[in-house]
């Protein structure tokens, strides 16, 4: 199953992203992983949160701009050519993979990956051995 990523667009200034996590923390959301890509006038923060909709609520109201995005995530071992393997399978599948960042686990690497058709590329990589994570799933690790 794909997981819902939120991305916030931050104008590029002083104390945005402060402002960000401040909203977040006053509602007890936690932030599973997180990426930031800026340009000249703003910023992008990709992120993976425990409760998706809350946290979209809360941000849109605060005045922050928000979209929601299915991503894939697959746990892979914290070793040596894990990502490697992974990749290989989305090599093997011929899957574009548009962005991807990553967050550790106690146990294992944990890798998000954005794609162009998120559900054929999840049957492709299931029928490759892949299991991709929900947001129960990562809400736990």
């Amino acid at each position: 199953m794909s997981v819902q990523q939120i991305s916030v667009f931050l104008e590029n200034k002083p104390g945005m992203l402060k402002k960000m996590t401040a909203v977040l923390k006053e509602h007890d959301i936690n932030i599973r992983a997180l990426s930031v890509a800026d340009t000249k006038d703003f910023g992008i923060v990709r992120m993976l949160v425990n409760d998706v909709y809350d946290a979209t609520n809360v941000l849109n109201e605060a005045h922050f701009i928000t979209s929601l995005k299915p991503v894939l995530v697959y746990a892979i071992p914290d070793v040596t050519g894990g990502l490697d393997a992974l990749l290989e399978k989305f090599d093997e599948a011929k899957i574009n993979i548009d962005y991807m960042y990553a967050f550790a686990g106690k146990t294992s690497a944990y890798m998000i990956f954005r794609v162009n058709k998120t559900s054929e590329a999840e049957a492709k990589l299931g029928g490759k051995g892949l299991e991709s994570l929900t947001e129960e799933d990562v809400a736990k690790v």
